[in-house]
């Protein structure tokens, strides 16, 4: 959804760093590699089907996206986060991380400085410069990408896996899949319900049908008007939303008196669904974030599009 961007170079002291690092872990580095020749250690496949193999369980996580961060800390692992990037801001006790950058452009070298034991990245562009870094430090990268919000409660355990906090990651995933069960089986048969899915208003993108959003809102019965769009986040007319037809326009808002300004806005621009009051905010980083609170605001949105069934 991110333009293609320019990376910065790593910088010349990282080098250093790296010296540094290599040559005090060499002896850790063989240790590890008797250990997985002698069939030791912890494997996770990763959202890149990738298998992940750690000595032992993390202790020194680097997280390179809110939702990874928000992943680790249901997982019973948040203690063992020693950095994040900017915008890692829940749960609460993730604002006293220590930041390395931001999620497009992480700074590689204090990344090496910190010495982490895994890296947990997202999108695949962004963390290149990191990668590169983290395979010349033996220090394993696993990328987490919930695309369901299924593979939320999943995405749960396998952090469990990786921090060895398997009992609470758990008992976390468990609860995550029955409230899950409990909305998709409340509101399977409703009448669908035709949404448009406001993701910028000036101008106008939306998502498609393979955004997490749209899968939050199959669960609530609801169909995305825009769904079968060649991309992910297309930029539309307004003549297009309008012959669309939506029955309720679903945004995410940062704060809730977005909520009544994006109304207004829609019923300016003429849109049936508005005038009838029909247009829904919810938390940004909830609805937008694929981790555990997805399921707060799918909750919410389905008890939304239920009011509107009448």
């Amino acid at each position: 959804m991110t333009p293609a961007r320019a990376y910065p170079r790593i910088a010349p002291g990282l080098f250093l760093a790296l010296g540094m690092l290599l040559a005090a872990g060499s002896a850790a580095a063989g240790q590890a590699a008797a250990d997985l020749a002698a069939g030791a250690g912890i494997r996770v496949l990763d959202d890149r089907n990738r298998e992940v193999v750690l000595r032992a369980p993390a202790r020194r996580a680097i997280t390179l996206a809110p939702h990874a961060t928000e992943l680790v800390y249901a997982a019973g692992a948040g203690d063992y986060l020693i950095a994040t990037i900017r915008g890692s801001d829940y749960p609460p006790a993730a604002r006293r991380l220590p930041v390395i950058g931001d999620g497009t452009q992480p700074d590689p070298e204090r990344v090496a400085a910190a010495r982490p034991d895994l890296l947990i990245a997202w999108q695949a562009a962004p963390a290149e410069p990191l990668v590169r870094v983290m395979d010349k430090l033996d220090v394993p990268v696993f990328y987490s990408d919930p695309l369901t919000l299924a593979a939320i409660p999943d995405a749960v355990e396998r952090m469990g896996i990786l921090f060895g906090t398997e009992p609470q990651a758990r008992a976390a995933a468990q609860a995550l899949r029955a409230r899950l069960d409990a909305l998709t089986a409340r509101y399977a048969g409703r009448r669908p319900v035709r949404v448009f899915v406001q993701a910028g208003l000036d101008p106008i993108f939306t998502l498609n049908d393979s955004s997490i959003v749209s899968d939050a809102l199959r669960a609530c019965g609801g169909v995305n008007v825009f769904g079968q769009a060649p991309v992910v986040a297309p930029q539309v007319t307004l003549e297009s939303v309008l012959a669309a037809r939506p029955e309720a326009v679903l945004a995410g808002v940062s704060r809730p008196e977005d909520t009544p300004r994006n109304l207004a806005a829609w019923q300016a621009l003429g849109l049936p669904a508005a005038r009838q009051g029909h247009v829904y905010g919810i938390d940004a980083d909830a609805l937008y974030r694929p981790g555990p609170r997805l399921l707060d605001a799918a909750e919410t949105l389905c008890a939304d599009l239920d009011r509107l069934r009448g």
